[in-house]
């Protein structure tokens, strides 16, 4: 079984980099294969990575759903479940040392929740077939809420330098405890903070447990690979991002 690895937090904390990164460094330091989920419906976690998506689920499921409606006869007599089964796993996009899945957007009006939904049970099902698997969630604190957040072995709470960041931070660790989701460990993360503005942050909020809390400084690397439109295996390894956010991991015991 899959070691996963979730995100969560509030928009604009770099969560999306955070995740990409996390892929390089399984990659780089365990040099097993990965899976990338982009559970967000407003998908980027592959350009993040530097590959280009040509089928999310989102987009699949409406297919399937004219499908059924145009009375349309399905490929060697399957069963729906079956075609979107099969059409979902050729979705899976490959790439060198990870794959990515995608949930992107409904075409249609309507609700995410069938799409997350999917996406959980495939990344259920995949997750046999990978060592790790590295789930980039959507904004805020809906999918906690919907319980379509998986069985996670390790979540990462970013924030920004924001009180309003920390405080949103703050409420997805009480409302994992609050519906009892399957979170195994739990660290929380500044992101683009100076070590003195972290410093301040911590005596100024003092709501995050202390023994758990990192930062990563800001990165003017990061920054021009974003304007660039750049993957973060572009990043030195140098980068004072990947420098210290690969110190976190390393504290993190993954197998």
């Amino acid at each position: 079984m899959a070691f996963v690895i979730g995100f969560a937090g509030k928009g604009g904390t770099g969560k999306t980099t955070i995740s990409a990164l996390t892929v390089r460094y399984l990659m780089e330091k365990k040099k097993k294969a990965v899976l990338a989920v982009d559970a967000d419906s407003n998908s980027c976690l592959n350009e993040a990575l530097g590959v280009e998506i040509y089928a999310t689920i989102g987009r699949l499921r409406e297919e399937s759903l004219a499908t059924v409606r145009s009375g349309a006869e399905r490929p060697g007599g399957m069963s729906m479940e079956q075609l979107f089964d099969y059409q979902v796993q050729q979705s899976v996009i490959e790439s060198k040392g990870f794959d990515l899945m995608v949930m992107g957007r409904p075409e249609g009006p309507g609700c995410y929740c069938a799409a997350n939904n999917i996406i959980r049970k495939y990344t259920d099902i995949l997750s046999d077939k990978y060592p790790y698997v590295v789930i980039d969630n959507e904004a805020g604190m809906e999918h906690l809420s919907r319980r379509t957040t998986h069985s996670v072995d390790l979540l990462l709470i970013i924030s920004d330098p924001t009180q309003k960041g920390v405080q949103t931070a703050y409420r997805i660790n009480g409302l994992v405890d609050e519906l009892e989701l399957d979170v195994k460990e739990r660290r929380f993360i500044i992101n683009r903070v100076s070590d003195e503005n972290f410093s301040k942050l911590k005596k100024s909020s003092a709501v995050l447990p202390e023994d758990k809390l990192y930062h990563i400084p800001n990165d003017e690397n990061i920054f021009h690979l974003d304007m660039e439109g750049k993957p973060v295996f572009d990043l030195p390894q140098d980068s004072v991002a990947v420098t210290t956010f690969y110190e976190i991991l390393d504290s993190c015991n993954i197998p």
